[in-house]
């Protein structure tokens, strides 16, 4: 009875196994993701009217170098016990640093002791920035247009001005030269909105639910939202990771292209549309506006929770009634945020390459790959055993193709054990790397987030012991699912646990490396194929007591920098790393390359591949590429032709395969592959 039990339980976890994995390959559903209407702090932000803010600025002081101000309602209601009972100010501080960079925060009082500390992102700004800053001595006050109150001004540079409006609080950049001729502004049609924290009163529905998915949200709404206008342009850019076109198109207003607003929520989606704002695998909440006349400004909000973003078309506020400087052009945004605190970087240039500079000097410099990481990579999911690689290894040399790099996807592992070998596909997997090492060549092969629950599994085994993994609502170890079947994820947020992490790609922890295997972190977004919407639920506690939805879109970005740590530590730091991620946030340039993710064989995706290959360099990504030849369906001769004469100008040039599609291999194609008709 108990043999035939175990049967049943074997077979039912295999359907299961079978049926999650067949959800990565059907086409892209968008029921299986929300909208906005779908999603309530965007509906909610999207139902606001220009002059709903109602908030001015009171106490207005320099305080440790900096413009400070109680943010408070312009009309308060009787007061019986005193201001702080009844009404709890938000905190703002201006910054003003070296290169025309000004930086504005905005968060609850601590003083007043709210439930708990909002989320601020560790471990983005690099410690060099800081030396930057520039101690503000005075503030001068003014009037402005006309105003019954006053607005502060400090110096921010030579050419501009940094202006806080007291009434209706309004924070904006200014040039010198002229009168009041703006950069760019934020809450100028204050729609600003900070939804502070709360105890949680009887009768409260907090939770949300989704597709089966109740999300519990234990302290309830904490949204964040505003506008911000950039003044002089014609278009603005940025914001990846979208497959859409490089000037962002209106999702707001009189006849506009989407609906939707672009979304910044990383989601492992597979066969996305070529064509739509919809959220894909990393997530840049930086922005870049440039107009005819050839200035630039840029903005970056740095806050990693689920970002909706509207790019405003004209007309939208034709009814709002709020007076702007006339006769300047401006494209107008409006941002919004499911958590965290307003901490944003407003960038002057004047040029593009200067709001570039000035964004790399806040998140990092984009690391310098090594020489064979920017020639051609040979990748297929999966190379079948040791044999298999001897063969297209050799094929290359006797088609004289030239290529640096050969892949291993999961396939190599012993059952989805990552940092282990197929004892029988891969029984010797160091001399499988020498033989490629003495031609010059390298190899990669893949390490995913999730750990298998095996208690014969060593890294489970420690992580368990240690408290490694991310926990439940409960305060259990999460079990998710993905590849190996029941999963958990360990807790990058926690600089210990990356450490640890970083410890295992040594050689004799990672036993069968060799210095020439480099690394591929794939399915960091966290993709989790029950969770809700493929990934691991919001209310998920991380170190500290931190809320997934509060560190969501760099959960990659943190796993993508332990594993880039431990391949220095491996070499000891004196050779650089190489680690291609699909999941990225603000910063990620400095820890190695990035890829398109799952995009599929046809001529709208390789159309769609530049646009988003540009805008990650705009946003600091340079290193960054596309699946040649797309990494779902079969493409035609002709368009993989095209698709190689294209990807030999991504800066990352990676052919990539599904494992039900054809082998595709150059020299399969016979004649029309030849390096005369590709060249």
């Amino acid at each position: 009875m108990k043999s035939q039990m175990r049967i049943l339980c074997f077979l039912l976890h295999l359907l299961l196994v079978l049926f999650l994995a067949s959800q990565t390959v059907l086409s892209w559903k968008k029921d299986e993701f929300r909208n906005c209407n779908q999603t309530p702090f965007c509906k909610r932000a999207r139902s606001r009217k220009p002059g709903a803010c109602s908030l001015i600025a009171h106490d207005v002081a320099i305080s440790d170098g900096h413009l400070t101000a109680k943010l408070l309602p312009k009309t308060l209601p009787e007061l019986d016990q005193g201001l702080e009972d009844q009404i709890k100010p938000l905190i703002l501080t201006l910054s003003i640093y070296q290169d025309g960079i000004m930086r504005l925060k905005i968060d609850e009082d601590l003083s007043l002791e709210p439930p708990k500390r909002r989320f601020q992102v560790p471990d983005v700004i690099i410690p060099d920035f800081e030396n930057k800053k520039l101690w503000l001595q005075r503030v001068s006050t003014e009037t402005i247009d006309g105003d019954a109150g006053p607005s502060s001004v400090v110096y921010l540079s030579d050419e501009y001005e940094a202006v806080l409006r007291h009434d209706p609080f309004e924070v904006y950049v200014r040039e010198k030269k002229s009168n009041d001729r703006r950069v760019v502004s934020l809450n100028s049609h204050q729609l600003f909105d900070f939804e502070q924290l709360r105890p949680k009163k009887e009768g409260d529905d907090w939770e949300e639910r989704f597709r089966g998915h109740t999300d519990t949200r234990p302290y309830g709404p904490q949204s964040i939202s505003f506008d911000v206008s950039f003044y002089g342009a014609d278009f603005v850019s940025g914001i990846p990771e979208h497959a859409t076109s490089l000037a962002l198109r209106p999702t707001r207003g009189p006849g506009v292209d989407y609906s939707e607003p672009y979304r910044l929520f990383n989601l492992d989606v597979f066969e996305y549309l070529h064509d739509s704002p919809f959220g894909l695998y990393g997530s840049i909440p930086f922005m870049i506006a440039h107009g005819k006349t050839g200035k630039s400004s840029g903005f970056f909000w740095l806050n990693a929770a689920e970002m909706q973003i509207d790019v405003l078309g004209d007309g939208w506020d034709a009814e709002s009634g709020i007076s702007l400087p006339s006769g300047q052009k401006r494209i107008d945004t409006f941002w919004m945020s499911e958590a965290g605190i307003v901490d944003a970087f407003f960038f002057l240039g004047p040029g593009p390459k200067d709001v570039v500079s000035q964004y790399t000097s806040v998140t990092g410099k984009p690391s310098m790959p090594q020489l064979f990481a920017t020639a051609y990579h040979q990748c297929r999911w999966n190379y079948r055993d040791e044999e298999d690689v001897e063969n297209v290894d050799s094929k290359f040399d006797e088609h004289d193709i030239p290529y640096d790099v050969l892949w291993l996807d999961i396939e190599h592992t012993d059952g989805k054990r990552y940092f282990t070998w197929d004892p029988v596909l891969f029984p010797h997997p160091e001399d499988m790397q020498k033989k490629l090492a003495v031609k010059g060549r390298h190899m990669v092969t893949i390490v995913d987030p999730h750990v298998k629950r095996d208690e014969s599994f060593r890294l489970h085994k420690q992580a368990t012991e240690k408290g490694y993994y991310v926990k439940d609502a409960s305060g259990n170890d999460y079990e998710g699912w993905c590849w190996p079947g029941s999963s958990s994820y360990l807790d990058m947020l926690n600089p210990e646990i990356r450490s640890w992490w970083g410890d295992k790609f040594s050689y004799k922890e990672y036993v069968g490396s060799t210095p020439t295997l480099y690394i591929w972190n794939d399915m960091n977004e966290p993709s989790v194929f029950n969770g809700p919407e493929v990934t691991m639920p919001r209310d998920i506690l991380h170190y500290g007591g931190i809320e997934h939805r509060e560190l969501h879109n760099s959960y990659g970005y943190f796993f993508h920098m332990a594993t880039s740590d431990g391949l220095l530590k491996r070499g000891d730091g004196k050779s650089r790393p190489f680690v291609l991620s699909r999941a990225f946030y603000a910063g990620s340039q400095r820890y190695g390359a990035v890829w398109t993710g799952d995009n599929t064989a046809d001529w709208d995706q390789l159309r769609v591949s530049v646009p988003m290959i540009l805008t990650l360099g705009l946003t600091g990504m340079s290193f960054s590429g596309a699946d040649v030849g797309g990494f779902f369906g079969n493409p035609e001769p002709e368009l993989l032709v095209r698709w190689y004469q294209l990807g030999a100008y991504y800066p990352f040039f990676r052919a990539h395969a599904h494992l039900d599609t054809k082998r595709r291999e150059p020299w399969l194609f016979g004649y029309i592959f030849s390096t005369s008709q590709i060249s």
